[in-house]
């Protein structure tokens, strides 16, 4: 276990970094989008470019991890609306709560920690996971959230606007072109390469650090009180949901599918339940501030999920490694 925390730590303690420069004033609030554009614009992209031009085709696009994922998708989709549309919270807000639950962090946390402990090969299934959350997760989710207004603008137009935002996100560019490179064996010449290269090599540390200066953004939601269930009470629930109840999930949908004939190898099925292990992903609150959703509940949520995981998905990687 002390092996573990030895790879494990470093990476939530830049997190933590973030957290306290921002917290303490070092780094300005001003900043902190200046930080994600670099990130989710530059660094993150050029960084899945590389693994995916340099991971093969049948690593990048495996059917059976896709498969697995997305079912795995479905069901925590399903939950998380149904626990949030219980205690009354609207579509909007409900959307957004589900999407905490069901899209970990797997760009800005999982790729660098997964690669650590598992090398490349880790990194190709992972990208399959982020293909599914991109292209899925969160179609579902934004277009489930304007279903508050589907008279108003209707589902068509709903639907329309989740397919917008996804062609919009960069890292469905990076694994693109990177898939692209990879079927057709191109090379980038070395003096591009070489930039793409310090651009990936960015990624990591400068996005464990934005996670944690992000946590710290004041929202112009209202923040509600914690005691209630409504509010803390879902807070923590969904906190387990997502590091707990999505793991589970999938080392059991997994077992499952691959007793039904499914071909997926240990170290495949290994890195989807590690992925489902990690807190949500840190991008889900500025979604739900840009859409008018409670931005500070899923900033709770993922503040909350981010601080237990180092525990959690630490535990996790020793039951696999152990």
């Amino acid at each position: 276990m002390l092996t573990i925390l030895t790879v494990t730590f470093p990476f939530f303690a830049l997190v933590f970094a973030g957290y306290l420069a921002a917290r303490r004033g070092w780094l300005p609030l001003v900043a902190i989008p200046g930080l994600n554009t670099f990130v989710l614009y530059f660094a993150l992209p050029c960084m899945l470019f590389r693994f995916g031009a340099s991971t093969p085709m049948t690593q990048l696009f495996n059917p059976s991890v896709a498969l697995l994922y997305a079912i795995g998708s479905i069901c925590m989709l399903s939950l998380g609306f149904w626990l949030q549309r219980l205690v009354g919270h609207t579509w909007n807000d409900s959307a957004f709560g589900t999407l905490a639950v069901a899209f970990p962090n797997t760009g800005f946390l999982g790729l660098p920690l997964l690669l650590n402990l598992f090398g490349p090969a880790a990194v190709g299934t992972a990208i399959v996971t982020i293909v599914v959350d991109v292209f899925f997760t969160s179609s579902v989710c934004i277009a489930m959230s304007r279903m508050d207004h589907a008279e108003e603008h209707g589902v068509r137009s709903a639907g329309l606007q989740a397919l917008k935002s996804v062609v919009s996100i960069p890292l469905t560019w990076g694994i693109g072109l990177g898939a692209m490179f990879s079927a057709n064996a191109w090379v980038l010449p070395d003096m591009l390469n070489n930039t793409v290269g310090l651009l990936a090599a960015a990624a990591p540390p400068v996005a464990l650090f934005t996670i944690g200066a992000v946590l710290v953004q004041p929202s112009r939601a209202d923040i509600q009180p914690w005691r209630q269930f409504k509010t803390g009470g879902m807070d923590v629930l969904l906190t387990v949901v997502k590091l707990l109840v999505h793991p589970v999930l999938i080392g059991s949908l997994g077992w499952l599918l691959v007793q039904a004939g499914l071909s997926i190898s240990t170290e495949a099925l290994t890195t989807v339940v590690l992925v489902a292990a990690l807190p949500c992903a840190s991008n889900t609150a500025l979604l739900a501030e840009r859409f008018g959703a409670d931005s500070a509940r899923i900033t709770r949520v993922i503040l909350l999920s981010t601080a237990l995981a180092f525990p959690s998905f630490s535990a996790w990687v020793s039951f696999f490694k152990g």
